[in-house]
């Protein structure tokens, strides 16, 4: 039996499909209602930021990070999906690795997520502060999480999390 590595990229314009095809396998139709998911609607993700996982030429894992704001920048990480088939491989932990290191690359000073503290505590990640940043729609605080990038970077957000959604040009005319 011949053996597929496991290969991490860059999210590609053309993994759009798969990956919403994952993201309904593995989260089902009330996703879209979730506050993880409206801590990011309306933004687009950021492509630097985004990877996916394939094995052969099959996507089996995707993370991604939109651009949000509270006060001053901030990213979303999520949603972080492994294909139930394919997880407790290390998938997603080595996704969030990717994602991270890119975005520190980057000089992204803070990221948020609403995720399992378990898990995420590996990566760094600590539950936000009571009052400190507020989600758009009621979350568990124990699963509302953040972690600094980049030093000085929690000091420069507070207040209600806003996904920053991108400018429509109209008749030649940019509008936010």
């Amino acid at each position: 039996m011949t053996s597929l590595p496991l290969v991490i990229r860059p999210e590609r314009p053309g993994d759009a499909d798969s990956i919403e095809r994952l993201h309904a396998r593995a989260f089902g139709p009330g996703r879209f209602a979730r506050t993880a998911y409206r801590l990011r609607e309306g933004a687009l993700p950021m492509a630097d930021l985004c990877f996916t996982a394939l094995v052969g030429t099959y996507l089996v894992g995707s993370v991604r990070v939109a651009p949000a704001e509270a006060g001053g920048p901030l990213l979303v990480l999520g949603p972080l999906t492994v294909d139930p088939s394919f997880g407790k491989r290390g998938i997603g932990g080595s996704l969030m690795q990717a994602s991270l290191d890119a975005a520190r690359a980057g000089r992204h000073g803070l990221v948020i997520l609403v995720g399992d503290l378990p898990y995420y505590r590996r990566f760094g990640f600590a539950p936000v502060p009571p009052g400190r940043l507020l989600p758009p729609g009621p979350v568990d605080p124990a699963r509302f999480l953040w972690l600094e990038l980049r030093p000085g970077a929690l000091e420069t957000v507070s207040g209600i999390v806003r996904p920053v959604r991108p400018f429509a040009v109209l008749g030649g005319e940019t509008r936010g």
